[in-house]
């Protein structure tokens, strides 16, 4: 696979951030295209991190932090520890993607700009938009490079 170059930009603040973090998550998303249900399920750690959950502990945190923290919006996700495989297996993991990734987009357009304050009550001491999204961008791309890791294992693929 060719590995695919961050975009490079001269663009406002949260367009930058959006497109990094948007690189990110295709990356990471990209490690369960070409691998069977079993492959993406697969650990080979003790904590039993899986492509699967990688993927969908990132979507979950865009949540979290987007609609519940940032928004103050209730949601029902719940963070938790690497499982063997998340409900729904492969296909829901990545078809979840898309619209989690609308939300986002539509909660920064919303928003009156990078210095917004989260509006929900559980966030102390109180961050900005500014920090959320760069929250989400170091947690994508560390998780970007478990999967990086855990698909060469599987398969010997490399690249982003």
């Amino acid at each position: 696979m060719a590995d695919r170059k961050p975009p490079r930009l001269a663009v406002g603040e949260l367009d930058t951030l959006l497109a990094l973090l948007a690189y990110q998550r295709q990356s990471l998303v990209s490690k369960v295209e070409g691998i069977t249900p079993e492959q993406a399920a697969w650990s080979p750690l003790p904590s039993g991190t899986n492509l699967l959950w990688l993927i969908t502990h990132v979507a979950d945190a865009e949540v979290s932090w987007m609609v519940r923290r940032f928004a103050g919006v209730p949601t029902d996700v719940v963070e938790g520890p690497p499982a063997a495989a998340p409900a729904g297996g492969q296909i829901a993991a990545v078809a979840r993607e898309p619209a989690t990734w609308d939300e986002v987009v539509a909660q920064v357009a919303m928003a009156p700009g990078p210095e917004a304050l989260c509006a929900g009550d559980d966030v102390r001491p109180p961050v900005n938009l500014r920090w959320v999204l760069a929250h989400l961008l170091e947690e994508t791309a560390r998780h970007a490079g478990h999967a990086d890791i855990l698909r060469e294992l599987i398969d010997g693929r490399v690249g982003r």
